[in-house]
């Protein structure tokens, strides 16, 4: 694989890259080292990446395998849902940015409460917006495994944003 066709296929990739490594780690420069590790892994094995056909799930799968590395190196500490959603600001006031910010709190703490995979696969579907097929394939698991632990996932946090607000 040339420079031209690395750039072209490998690069396109890195924000998303980078906002998982960011969500498995829960520290900026952290996930940008990790980043950083694929692109070289990556580039170092260019010559195979001809054959990888989702360059996506690939890069996916290269990046949870080394934020497995650093978390095992130490506790983990997940980012702002805030983050990786930003919302937009439609001349919302005080009231109703204090609301939005409350509920992204509380989703991200029923987020945080998940277990990894579901976790994992609720960022990789509803925030990376990946396919079903290519989350399977960057986290190993069968494709029907991967619905399951999305639609647990999202069972649970909208069950806790329903009993939440039940509360209020």
């Amino acid at each position: 694989m040339s420079l031209r066709e690395f750039q072209h296929r490998v690069l396109p990739i890195k924000d998303k890259l980078f906002r998982f490594a960011l969500r498995m780690v829960g520290n900026s420069p952290e996930a940008e080292d990790i980043v950083q590790e694929v692109f070289i892994k990556l580039w170092s094995s260019r010559e195979a990446l001809a054959e990888v056909q989702n360059m996506e799930a690939w890069g996916i799968r290269i990046t949870k395998n080394l934020a497995i590395d650093k978390l095992r190196e130490k506790f983990r500490h997940t980012a702002e849902i805030s983050d990786a959603l930003p919302l937009a600001d439609t001349e919302a006031g005080p009231y109703e940015r204090t609301e939005q910010n409350d509920t992204l709190a509380q989703i991200q703490q029923f987020i945080d409460q998940l277990p990894e995979k579901q976790r994992l696969v609720m960022q990789l579907r509803d925030i990376e917006g990946m396919s079903y097929q290519e989350i399977a394939e960057a986290l190993e698991l069968p494709m029907p495994q991967v619905k399951v632990y999305l639609h647990r996932a999202r069972q649970a946090v909208r069950s806790g944003l329903l009993n939440a607000s039940v509360l209020r």
